[in-house]
């Protein structure tokens, strides 16, 4: 949801995404007054020695496409954040580490591109037999028939839960190790180098 929007068709998905950040912004909310965490697996934008803040103040600069989206929507200290250098939040960073530190079992997937990261982030999840939940009113592609595409995947193929984000009632924190006060960044093993 961290983005410079300066890809082919950013203003496409920046139409499809400003219904759907307000949304996403209640659901984070939501999963946050039942202690559900928050993780943030963004696209590092080939900038490998950034964080989340450098990223954010980026992105949100005044003048950037979707600047407001990204304030709207930007982590807090209680939330993770992973940067990726693909379309998979799993691809060569360290969210499966994460999870596990966490003890989770169940993931919330919300974000753009819904045919691309979400999509690909969702495939390597339900491999690693995450429970999924996508709901259909979180997510965004450049066209409502690309999303309606993602979305038959998931159900279909992933036996993900895509109800709207109001209907979603399992609310339970992850078993593990408990939450951190702040901000905790991690990246992949190439943010080393």
């Amino acid at each position: 949801m961290i983005s410079d929007f300066q890809f082919e068709d950013a203003d496409r998905v920046l139409r499809q995404l400003r219904p759907v950040a307000p949304r996403i912004l209640r659901l984070k909310q939501r999963a946050r007054a039942a202690g559900i965490p928050a993780v943030y697996a963004n696209d590092n934008f080939g900038r490998w020695q950034s964080d989340a803040s450098s990223l954010v103040e980026y992105c949100s600069r005044p003048g950037a496409p979707g600047a407001e989206l990204v304030r709207m929507l930007a982590p807090t200290p209680e939330d993770y954040f992973v940067l990726k250098p693909r379309h998979s939040a799993f691809f060569a960073s360290a969210m499966e580490a994460l999870l596990a530190y966490m003890g989770a079992r169940r993931l919330i997937i919300t974000g753009l591109s819904s045919h691309q990261c979400v999509l690909f982030t969702a495939n390597d999840a339900y491999v690693r037999e995450y429970e999924l939940k996508i709901p259909r009113d979180c997510i965004a592609a450049p066209t409502a028939q690309q999303t309606r595409f993602a979305l038959r995947y998931f159900e279909m193929v992933l036996s993900a839960d895509t109800r709207p984000s109001t209907q979603l009632r399992q609310w339970r924190a992850p078993r593990g190790k408990g939450r951190p006060r702040r901000r905790r960044t991690l990246s992949g093993p190439a943010s080393r180098a």
